[in-house]
């Protein structure tokens, strides 16, 4: 298959191009820089030059594809909002161009968006509209197009060399404060997958998902925060605390949300379904890899 990939150079996306490209599958991957062009080409995709909010070129991408990999999100928490409501129509643009071929879209999410339920979350879950990113609605709005959408819902930590998202966080917020902090007694949980389990599950799911099924790309359901707080403290040579409800806010700031969810995630039904078999480092054992802490 000829895939369109948004975020192609990115964490996610990188390793999805890689896992693509090893299975036969041709790449046309979006690049907004000359330097993400450059590294596409070198892994040997296609390039498009464009970006999230150019409605055009994403539909034109999608057009001239046989499948769509959707990993493209801008991570600035200051305009999270507003970077939430661009990926939803970024979506829909690209479905829009699609409508009624039922070539498949696989869109990105988070089991995060879950988060709260009290119990673990499954795959049959349904995201709840009050969350401000509406990635999975648009993935329901595509289906209604007469468009294969599907959406893998990430773990909360997707690990690997060359993190930049939720560890890294809490690494340099460490470094800052000079110990590990956690929410209370530091059992609300985590999951975590490696990026690179992460991108075999995207390719699967292209090549044997179903029209309108979320897939967990989870492959430890639970990890307790005490657990990595005390992690990253042993790989900095620091100590670890618990922190009361006050004493969270003012250490983790914008992050205390993220800090302090419990998302404990199932992937049972992915695993049966796509025949996909996690098999690279677990989260506590990547963190303690010296590339955390450079």
């Amino acid at each position: 298959m000829r895939v369109f990939v948004t975020g192609a150079s990115g964490f996610v996306g990188s390793a999805v191009v890689a896992a693509l490209l090893a299975k036969g599958h041709q790449v046309l991957g979006l690049a907004r820089s000359a330097q993400s062009a450059e590294k596409l080409a070198a892994a040997g995709a296609e390039v498009l030059l464009g970006d999230l909010s150019d409605s055009a070129c994403l539909m034109a991408g999608a057009s001239q594809c046989d499948g769509v990999i959707h990993t493209g999100f801008n991570h600035d928490f200051s305009k999270f909002v507003e970077n939430c409501e661009m990926d939803r129509q970024a979506i829909v643009a690209m479905a829009e161009a699609m409508a009624g071929s039922n070539k498949p879209l696989l869109v990105t999410s988070g089991v995060g968006v879950l988060g709260g339920l009290g119990r673990t979350i499954l795959e049959s879950d349904r995201a709840s509209d009050n969350f401000p990113r509406k990635s999975e609605q648009a993935a329901d709005e595509a289906l209604n197009m007469g468009v294969k959408a599907m959406v893998i819902r990430l773990a909360p930590s997707t690990h690997g060399e060359g993190d930049h998202g939720f560890v890294p966080i809490l690494i340099s917020l460490a470094r800052e404060k000079g110990f590990a902090g956690y929410v209370g007694d530091g059992g609300n949980r985590w999951c975590g997958v490696h990026r690179l389990d992460a991108a075999d599950l995207f390719v699967l799911a292209l090549e044997k998902g179903e029209a309108g099924a979320r897939y967990h790309a989870v492959a430890e359901s639970e990890v307790a925060m005490k657990a990595i707080a005390g992690q990253i403290a042993k790989g900095l040579g620091l100590e670890a605390k618990g922190l009361d409800v006050e004493a969270a806010r003012e250490y983790f700031t914008w992050f205390e949300h993220f800090a302090s969810f419990d998302a404990p995630s199932s992937n049972r039904w992915t695993c049966q379904q796509l025949g996909w078999q996690p098999t690279r480092l677990g989260l506590l054992d990547d963190i303690a890899k010296p590339y955390y802490y450079r």
